[in-house]
């Protein structure tokens, strides 16, 4: 199968299940969740769906919790709108990407600061 198409399904699916999760869900009841990335399996049977969930680490695992027991729904739902021979088994990871990236932006911004010493001038 070609790579190109591959990743023609996983932007689809990856909007897509954006599309879903934001009409189906209430920001009250996930809180709120951006589909990052969707990895597809070379048969196109499985997916894994990386999510970004703003709140804390326990909100976090609700959240993942509530959309893997709502996969099928959500899979059904996708389904409607995306026409696949198969539609790929769903399975939400979050993702923390973004947490890690904003933590290595913060250490680099404090080592900076940390050699901004001022420095005396020898004066012969």
């Amino acid at each position: 199968m070609s790579s190109h198409r591959v990743e023609r399904i996983r932007e689809l699916l990856k909007r897509e299940i954006g599309s879903v999760i934001r009409r189906e869900f209430p920001v009250e009841e996930l809180g709120l969740v951006s589909v990052n990335d969707v990895e597809v399996s070379g048969d196109l049977r499985h997916a894994t769906v990386y999510v970004s969930i703003l709140g804390t680490a326990e909100q976090q695992k609700q959240s993942v919790r509530r959309l893997q027991e709502q996969r099928w729904r959500i899979q059904d739902l996708v389904a409607r709108s995306v026409v696949l021979k198969y539609m790929p088994v769903l399975r939400f990871v979050v993702d923390d990407s973004i947490a890690r990236g904003t933590r290595v932006i913060q250490i680099l911004e404090e080592l900076e600061r940390g050699q901004e010493t001022p420095r005396t001038e020898l004066n012969p």
